[in-house]
Order: structure tokens, then sequence, then C-alpha cells
């Protein structure tokens, strides 16, 4: 491990790290590594090694003396990348990395708010809403002001404020370039100011807030941001393409000259060929515009790829070589040519399901575990066909970007509840637990609490206090006492602790709150069985608690909120999972699979047919392709079907345009049998038509491969079919077999099926189209 000597030298001279930190390194990353400089930018290809070059370069920093470990900010986009960033430089360099800035942009900018927020209004306890609290604020106001009648739904609504605060743009710079004359416009400048007011008086903070407010604090006031300009000497930032104009800001207010010094060096590590975030503000320019940007930057091209074959390289090279608004590159392995990709025709979207699941059952067969396998698709309507083939083979699956651990509606009550007692002033929170569990509190009731709390200018939860001066009736008036009295003790427990007292856990604020609410008590009494799950959820959630305190024997309940708000979707991926993983292509981002599936690469679906009406949609829609295609290792399969069912219709489909970038040499591809005989080309598909296949040559001529065709039928429950090995059955898709093997129990019991024609099979015996002969 390097040693640290007490401080920095005052005038770095040239980099010397230990071989140690540049071993295994190839020529263009070791250059990367060792820059001294104002800027860099390393253009990194997919899989070119960027965490081991970023970590490399911190550690060296510090092992030749040019900084001190707080002199260093390293920036990613998910907790769970700043996490692996933090483990392997304190591999490196020890408990020196403790003294780092290695985090998210909003986990940084919540640090930075939390020590600062108060110059310009705001408590440091803020509550930080999620896109549901922001949601369910601006669902009231739409409501309020009948705004759905003019067109302006949340959910539009909700993504327009959200791409302002993302441009820098608030209420008051909105109002000055709105058309007050377009009463809808009018309107929407009512809610966003409404809405604005709304979480001030809260104390909150949406997602956007973060770093919209952090740009805006450092700009009003200089001398908040001077200490930071002067802490921060390298500032590191991960996935650069993947920045919108606020973030972008944020690095530049950060990397302004404070008095006195220079500014911060700064290093951006991005690959243009992968900016697939658009739609969520990411703005690719900051990336080919950083030479502009930056004029005395210097840039390393990262091409070596560690992780997919050459195969999978050249397809990934021959396809992004369509889009002009890149830097060229080209992707190279030593790890030799690799498998041929796979390519597949189908019928229908179950065909194209059918053969997904064969091949993932031969890929299991032949030894690959089932969480190396991942199936990709462009949008969440196509799981249907792959869920319910799927569930017939027995092929164990989850889908990635489904309701996740902390959006769901217990978690979200047990957290309000917390919320309500560490910050008074939410009344989105308060609101939300008035009447959970059932109290008898009705809508009535809190709208007068929330009248009497504008009219006195108080906040809502100190309007509990006032319940007798409303009215209402005694059991009503002491269901809220008794709600104000409940937090109030939590409160009173969450208490700065005495010197050299240990705070009360955040476990003992959370079980008492769960409890003498009777919201447990609740669930435990309900008949829906669906509440023994929510249950459990809330027994978790008291786990993490535990978790949160053996990591943080000093951390306080603010510190817990700001951990669990600060949760990204796409941390949740358990590498131990022993399922398929079905996602979305945005959603596999960063991920890496030795085999992958890329389904639904037809016409309006990748490209997307909205992406024609969006400037530079086509060329998103290829980098998402792009960005697919290599998450792959050793295996890539691309799938399509001639028609597909959407909206109860049945529609032709046309093959993408991105599959004829592909050199045909790359693919062997295969169909549907049913599609081989007389008249099977003649099927015209747009201005493509299908002949056999994709593409051309012998290889789109016939099928390579024995697969049958399945004849989709009613599902049967076959619970109480009795099967022993050696039974014969008859399957409607897969003829006649024998059993060979038979695991599991009940709802989950598992044939294995030799079958005479189409080969061995694993049947889920409940809903298998079988009968026994």
């Amino acid at each position: 491990m390097p040693q640290l000597v007490q401080s920095p030298s005052a005038t770095p001279g040239p980099a010397e790290p230990s071989s140690a930190l540049l071993d295994g390194l190839n020529p263009r990353q070791r250059e990367a590594v060792l820059y001294r400089g104002p800027a860099l930018l390393i253009v990194a290809g997919a899989g070119s090694g960027k965490t081991s070059v970023l970590t490399r370069r911190i550690a060296s920093l510090l092992e030749t003396r040019e900084a001190w470990p707080s002199q260093i900010l390293a920036i990613t986009f998910t907790n769970k990348a700043a996490g692996e960033m933090r483990e392997r430089v304190r591999h490196m360099v020890g408990h020196a990395s403790d003294g780092m800035w290695i985090s998210t942009f909003h986990s940084a900018c919540v640090r930075i708010l939390r020590r600062e927020a108060e110059v310009f209004g705001y408590a440091s306890g803020f509550t930080i809403y999620d896109s549901g609290d922001s949601r369910a604020l601006l669902k009231r106001l739409v409501k309020q002001y009948e705004a759905d009648v003019m067109g302006l739904g949340v959910a539009n609504v909700a993504a327009r404020i959200s791409k302002l605060k993302n441009e820098l743009v608030d209420a008051e710079t909105f109002s000055r370039s709105v058309n007050l004359s377009d009463p809808k416009e009018a309107l929407f400048l009512t809610i966003f100011r409404e809405y604005s007011r709304a979480l001030q008086a809260a104390n909150a903070f949406d997602f956007d807030d973060l770093i919209a407010q952090t740009v805006y604090l450092f700009r009003a006031f200089p001398h908040v941001a001077e200490p930071y300009r002067r802490r921060f000497r390298h500032i590191l930032v991960d996935e650069y393409q993947d920045t919108n104009h606020a973030q972008y800001a944020l690095i530049r207010e950060l990397t302004k000259p404070a008095e006195g010094i220079p500014a911060a060096s700064l290093t951006v590590v991005g690959d243009s060929d992968q900016s697939i975030y658009a739609f969520r503000g990411a703005d690719i320019r900051n990336i080919i515009e950083f030479e502009q940007d930056y004029p005395e930057a210097t840039v390393v091209l990262l091409e070596q790829n560690y992780r997919s074959t050459q195969t999978i390289l050249d397809a990934a090279n021959a396809v992004i070589a369509n889009n002009f608004d890149r830097k060229p590159k080209n992707l190279f392995t030593a790890g030799g040519a690799g498998a041929k990709i796979v390519g597949f025709t189908g019928y229908s979207g179950h065909d194209e399901a059918q053969f997904v699941a064969d091949e993932i059952e031969q890929l299991h067969r032949g030894g690959m575990e089932y969480r190396d396998i991942a199936v990709f698709y462009r949008t969440n309507a196509q799981t249907r066909a792959l869920e319910e083939i799927l569930i017939r083979s027995a092929v164990p699956y989850r889908i990635l970007g489904g309701t996740k651990f902390y959006e769901r509606a217990e978690i979200k009550d047990a957290m309000a509840y917390l919320i309500a007692v560490a910050n008074p002033a939410d009344a989105l929170a308060m609101r939300r637990i008035l009447n959970t569990p059932k109290r008898g509190i009705g809508q009535v009731t809190e709208t007068q609490l929330a009248n009497l709390a504008e009219r006195n200018g108080i906040t809502f939860r100190e309007a509990l206090r006032h319940a007798a001066d409303l009215g209402v009736g005694p059991k009503v008036a002491k269901a809220i006492t008794g709600l104000s009295d409940l937090l109030d003790e939590a409160t009173a427990m969450t208490a700065p602790p005495a010197e050299d007292a240990a705070p009360i856990p955040v476990f003992d604020v959370l079980s008492l709150l769960m409890q003498k609410s009777g919201y447990v008590d609740a669930l435990r009494a309900s008949r829906d069985p669906q509440d023994e799950a929510r249950l459990e959820n809330i027994e978790e959630l008291l786990a993490v608690t535990k978790e949160f305190q053996r990591n943080n024997p000093d951390g306080l309940l603010i510190d817990f909120l700001t951990e669990t708000a600060l949760v990204a979707a796409a941390d949740e991926l358990d590498d131990s999972s022993g399922t398929v993983s079905l996602m979305t292509l945005h959603t596999a981002k960063g991920l890496e699979f030795k085999a992958v599936f890329l389904t639904g690469i037809e016409e309006d679906l990748l490209p997307h047919r909205m992406s024609a009406n969006e400037p530079g949609g086509p060329s998103e829609e290829r980098r998402l392709f792009y960005v697919g295609i290599t998450r792959a290792k050793e295996r890539l399969y691309l799938s399509l079907a001639m028609t597909r069912n959407s909206y109860g219709e049945t529609s032709v489909s046309a093959p993408s345009r991105f599959l004829a970038e592909i050199p045909a040499e790359l693919i062997d591809w295969r169909q549907s049998p049913g599609m081989t005989g007389p008249g099977a080309g003649s099927r015209a598909a747009g201005s493509l038509s299908w002949s056999g296949g994709v593409g051309s040559g012998p290889a789109a001529q016939k099928p390579k491969t024995e697969w049958t065709n399945r004849v989709t039928g009613k599902v049967r429950d076959n619970g109480d079919l009795e099967l022993a090995i050696g039974d014969r059955v008859r399957h409607d898709d897969f003829g006649e077999g024998r059993v060979q093997a038979i695991t599991g129990t009940a709802a989950k019991r598992i044939a294995e099926v030799q079958f005479d024609t189409a080969g061995r099979k694993r049947l889920l015996v409940k809903v298998a189209p079988i009968v026994k002969l």
C-alpha cells in the first residue's frame, strides 16, 4: 500500500507513482493516469477500463504528494459506482480515502446544502422529495386549478418543471419569457410558482433542486463558493456525456479560480457514443464541446476493450460509425474473435420469446449461470410475451425497473413518519400520515387543518395541537392529538445527544412510530394477503435502520433520511441472484453479462417511432443499440418478429435499419420453420421485405436450427397432474416425449422432458400445455 506523507508538496514536480500503480495498464491508460495539467478528457470506449484509470489516477495524486485526500472530489452517477470507486481507492491508499469526496452529483450537493442552506432561508434539516412526492404535490395543485381541463396533466407538468430546473430556469426566470396571453402557459406558470412556494414552505427540495439550488447558492453568494473552490484542487467526473446543463454549470462553478490560486484541475471521463439520456436532460454537447470550454485540455482515447469479443466489437463499431456527432474511435480487444452473433426472425412476438427461452436453457445446460444472462428490450410493453413464455419454460427471471423498495406505499408511509419528525415544516409528509392507518380523519378535517395552518402562519404539524379549535368531534380530536403527541415523543428521542453520548438509534425511533401509531397492528389484523408482504417490508426497513447504525454509529435521523433518499434504481441489481435479468436498454447502461439477448430490433421499436420527432433522436436510438450490443461479453443474440400484437391489434413489423449496418458475415441468422415454405419471403413490411430472415446470402435462406414453432393455446392448470420419471406426455407445441426428471413441489414443480423431435425441455407443470399418455 502506498505510504502518504503528512502534506502534499508545495510545488509538486513530475508525477512518479510506483510501478504497482501502473502495472497492467496499456499505453493510453498510463497516459491518462500520469497526466498533470489543467484539464483532461478521457474518451473511454465501452469496457475500456475507465474505472481502473480513474481510481489509479486518484491514488497517484496521493502517492506523489500532489494532493491531500480532502482536495479530491470524484463524481459518479450512481451510488453503486461511487461505492465501487471508494472501495478500489481504499484498497490502494488505505484510510486516506476517507477524507475524499467520492459521491454522486446529488449526494455532493446535499452535503453542501446541509451546511450552507441557511444562507438562503432553508433549515439544514430539509426534506428531499422524490418523484412520487413531487407528483403528489403537483396532483393537488392541478386539481385545485382544474388544470387538466386545459390539458395540463400531472405527468406533463412534472416533466416540464424538471426540464426547466435542469436548465437552471426557476419560476421567476420563466415568468420573464412566458407568453402570458396564452391561458395555458399562464396557468402553467401559476402552478410552477405555487409548487416552488410549497416546497419552500415545507423546507423541502425536489431532486432537481439539489443541483440547481447549489448552483444558485454559489452564484448568489460568492463567499460561500470560495471555500469549496479553494478546497477541491482535483475534480474528476465520470459519465460526463450524461451531464445536463445544471450539472455542467456546477462543475464550471467549482473549477473557477479562487482568490490567489488557479482553477482546479478537471478530469472528465465519458463516451459520446453512450449518451442515451437526452430525455432526462443530458446534453451531449457537454462532452463534444469540452475542448472549446477548456482550450488547454488534453484528450486521451481509450479504445482497447476488456469485456467483449472482437465479433461483438466489430458489430458495435460498424453501427456507431453511422453517427456523425462523435469523436471517431475503433474498439478492439486482445481476447479473440469469439462466437458469431446469432440473429433470429420469428413470425410473432411469441415465436421470438420462445426462441429466447430455448436459447437460455441451452446456455444454462452448457454451464452458464442464469445471473450471467440478460434480455433487453426498448419498451416495457415487450415483456408480456417474454414473461409468458419464460414462465411456461420454467426459466427463473426478474424484471429490473419495477416498483422499487423505497417506492412501495408502506415504505413511503413509514418514511413519512420519520420525515414528519425530522422536518416539522413538511406538510406533504404530515398529510400522508394524518389518516394512515385509518383514524377517522377525513378530507374535510385535513383541509381545515391546512387552512388553520395557513391563516395563522404555522406549520401543518403545529396545527395538530389546535384540533379542538376546528369544531370536530371528540373522537377525531383525540385521534389528531394522539398523533401530535406521538410525533413530539419521537422528536424528543432525536434531539442532539449530550456530549460523548451516542444518539438514539433510528431503529428505536421507527419502532416507536410503527407500534404506537397502530400501523403494524393494522397490517397484522388485515385479511388482505398482500398485507403480510407489506408487514415484511416494514420489518425489512427496520433491518435497514439497524444496518445504517452499524455503519454510522453517530448517524442521526437526518443522515438516514438523506442516505435513503439518494438510493438509485440502478443500484438495486443484485449480482448474486440466480435469475435471468429482463430490463429496458436504458436500464442496461453500465452493466455487463456473459450473454445478452437484444429483442424487438424493428422499425418503430428501435429506433422508436417517437425518435423521428426529436432533434438528434435517430442518432440517440443508434447509441442505445450500441450500448445494448456492448453489454455482451461472450454471446450476443439479436431477434425480431414479423408481426407483433399491440393494443389488441396485430401489426406487421419491418426490420430495424440498424441491422443493415452490421456486416452480414458477423451474424448467423435463424428463423421460425413456418416461414420456410412457399411464399415465405413474399410478406412485405414497409420498404423492406421479409425473405427468410434479415440480410442476404445463404444464412438468410434457410433456418440453422431445429426450432419448433409454438402454437398458442389456452393456459391449463395442471397442478394436480401426477407425473413420474419415465411417463410419456404430449405437449401442444413440442409433441410427444418422456419425463426424465422432476424437481420442486406444488406450483413450483418442474418436469424435464426429452421430446421425440423438439429435444429436452424444462416445463413448469402447473401451466404447461401437456397431457399424460
